[in-house]
């Protein structure tokens, strides 16, 4: 597989460098050939399916387990390769756990301090303490404390020792849903204020999509698209990605000239497609309205979210769509609307 950025680009100092990474247990391939590239102050998420084999390369770039072929570098320092294998605590690497692994005996502070050795720097157990708003529950013990809490507890411990990379391991997967989400937005504010490069491993699309600004979408142990939330959503690069980031409809189509026609209409698409194509259209791109032009059609089902619902329409011919509307007007089966395509599509060879 070719080198991919899973960070952006740009003049920031390149930190971590993986090529043609490769990790089999028996006769599982759990990373299979994997290159990539992230700067100082990247935040990305590794997003795919349990057993795909993103944990595994989270284990590799920490150093708890050895490839078995390819190299890494972080900050220009070969940290593994064929003859060179650099232990966790001297690779300038931090690693949050998703069970957090703080020491029950230990205060908060002293928790903190226990990342910077046997004497740690008061000023900065203090200084990493604000950064990341426990300055009040320094003496206090793991067992007083939140989940929320114990979480900042264990970022604030992998911050200490200024590591120039930290990875998170499904970091958020124990909290109830309104804290998950509080939580990795002040998360990520912190990252971004320590200008690190982040990585975060989760088998959810929302957290991925909202956490990182770029995210690398893993399966069967390879990255099989890389970019920017809003890139992969709206743009995937196979019907496997398409599929596995959201709800999607797939029409057939014909392409030529750069657009695709399909039975709600035509659109933009990649100009070097040319024949019969799969268009693939997300529930944003289809709307309704109660009135005016558009494919007539009757709601056969919905889910509705409060903010939004999907809604799930059947055209005249037989064919079942879905939109994601805004939660009112409330939509209801039986419901007859206009059906139109009006954002964006990707249109991929057909299969």
């Amino acid at each position: 597989m070719a080198s991919c950025p899973i960070g952006g680009a740009g003049e920031r100092p390149e930190l971590i460098k993986a090529t043609a990474l490769n990790k089999a247990f028996d006769e599982v391939q759990a990373v299979d050939d994997v290159s990539f590239t992230m700067r100082a102050g990247d935040v990305a998420a590794l997003l795919g399916p349990s057993g795909c084999g993103k944990t595994t390369l989270l284990r590799l770039l920490a150093g708890f387990e050895r490839p078995d072929s390819g190299s890494i570098e972080i900050s220009g320092r070969e940290v593994a390769g064929p003859d060179r294998f650099v232990p966790p605590e001297d690779r300038g690497v931090a690693m949050v756990f998703q069970d957090y692994a703080l020491f029950p005996h230990m205060t908060v502070e002293q928790n903190v301090g226990y990342a910077l050795g046997r004497r740690p720097d008061s000023d900065r157990v203090d200084s990493v303490m604000r950064l990341v708003g426990i300055s009040a529950l320094g003496g206090r013990r793991p067992e007083e404390l939140s989940g929320g809490q114990q979480q900042r507890v264990a970022l604030a411990r992998a911050l200490a020792p200024s590591p120039q990379v930290v990875l998170l391991d499904e970091p958020f997967s124990g909290l109830d849903a309104s804290m998950r989400e509080e939580l990795r937005a002040e998360v990520r504010e912190i990252l971004l204020a320590a200008g690190v490069a982040a990585i975060l491993v989760t088998h959810d699309q929302e957290e991925a999509l909202s956490f990182a600004n770029d995210v690398a979408v893993m399966n069967q142990g390879r990255i099989e698209q890389s970019g920017p939330p809003e890139e992969i959503y709206g743009h995937p690069a196979s019907h496997w990605v398409a599929s596995f980031l959201g709800e999607i409809d797939v029409l057939p189509g014909e392409a030529s000239g750069g657009r695709a026609s399909c039975l709600l209409g035509e659109a933009e698409v990649d100009p070097a497609l040319s024949g019969p194509v799969d268009v693939l259209i997300r529930p944003e791109s289809i709307s309704t309205s109660s009135e005016g032009d558009g494919h007539d059609a009757i709601v056969v089902d919905r889910v509705y979210y409060g903010h939004d619902q999907l809604v799930t329409l059947e055209l005249e011919g037989g064919e079942r769509v879905h939109s994601r509307n805004l939660g009112f007007p409330a939509c209801h089966p039986g419901d007859r609307l206009k059906v139109s395509l009006t954002g964006p599509v990707t249109a991929l060879p057909r299969q």
